[in-house]
């Protein structure tokens, strides 16, 4: 178009000129066509201006959506290694778990079983002493009897020297009335127990002679009964020693598990609280995570579409330029 008033106005200035006070219809043409020229480059500049505008914003925005797709990457990338790193802590924590559960379970077992040994042996420790108790008791009270009925004199004691055995000893003693019958037979079953362990113990050739044996080198009926309450009260002393040292080793077994299992539990509580606190921010990490996933989809979808509308103008903007100029 500039091209034609160009052409046209060379041809008008080629004609010859009217008088000043008429205008010819070739100058209203004239004044037409430069008015259309000039309205044409007043609509170039505003569209430049209104490109350049257009332009400008869209390097901005471009920049912005550049800054935030960047900062959305490194972002995700951190959340995606968070998540990877309660991962893993929430895998070796109940990991670390399951292994003091196990480790408690077998101490409580292990504490259960120890207290059913020492109950048994506190059982058994009773009985024993109680028997030994009661023996060293009647061995007792039969030889201050007998002492007492021997110093006396008379032909049942008589009887009670001549003696060949303990058994036969305790029968005269029961005829004379200075014993009962319960505590002959209690003392005559203790001789035949004895006389059980001595066969044992003469095989062996280890233990304290048995009453037969006493009697036997001394036919002597109370240092017999006293050295049967020696051997009994010598049993007695070692039960008690036994039982004593028995006590000492299951208080000091039970303090150690109780207490083994008390950090375990302490350990456990420690790592239910870590497993808590890392499964919280795992699960508040992943819901940031898909949350900056969308943000960061939706921010490449706009700079894609805002690159596709930039160039569209641009385009249109050449093309109109380029129609103004013709």
């Amino acid at each position: 178009m500039m091209r034609f008033a160009g052409a046209l106005l060379l041809a008008v200035a080629a004609a010859p000129a009217a008088r000043a006070s008429e205008v010819s219809p070739i100058g209203k043409v004239v004044q037409l066509i430069s008015d259309l020229q000039g309205k044409v480059i007043k609509e170039g500049e505003e569209a430049q201006k209104l490109y350049a505008e257009f332009s400008e914003w869209c390097e901005d925005r471009a920049r912005e959506l550049g800054h935030e797709i960047k900062t959305g990457t490194a972002e995700a990338d951190s959340l995606k290694a968070s998540i990877a790193e309660s991962s893993a802590t929430i895998l070796e924590l109940t990991t670390k778990i399951d292994d003091l559960v196990s480790d408690i379970a077998t101490d409580e077992a292990d504490l259960k079983a120890a207290t059913e040994i020492r109950d048994n042996e506190a059982a058994d420790f009773k009985a024993e002493e109680s028997e030994l108790v009661e023996t060293i008791s009647m061995l007792d009270r039969a030889t201050g009897i007998l002492e007492r009925e021997m110093a006396k004199g008379g032909a049942s004691m008589m009887q009670v020297r001549n003696a060949q055995s303990l058994a036969s000893a305790l029968s005269a003693m029961v005829q004379a009335s200075v014993m009962s019958s319960a505590d002959a037979q209690r003392l005559t079953a203790l001789v035949q127990t004895s006389n059980t362990v001595a066969d044992t113990d003469a095989e062996s050739d280890v233990g304290a002679p048995d009453a037969a044996v006493y009697e036997s080198q001394s036919g002597n009926v109370v240092q017999t009964l006293h050295d049967m309450m020696e051997k009994a009260e010598s049993q007695l002393d070692s039960a008690r020693k036994t039982e004593t040292k028995n006590l000492q080793n299951f208080e000091m077994l039970k303090e150690s598990l109780l207490d083994e299992i008390k950090f375990a539990n302490k350990d456990m509580a420690a790592a239910k609280n870590g497993l808590a606190q890392s499964s919280e921010a795992k699960a508040t990490a992943e819901g940031d995570l898909e949350t900056t996933s969308k943000d960061l989809q939706a921010d490449i979808e706009a700079k894609a579409d805002l690159h596709q509308e930039c160039m569209s103008k641009a385009e249109d903007f050449e093309a109109e330029t380029k129609s103004r100029g013709e």
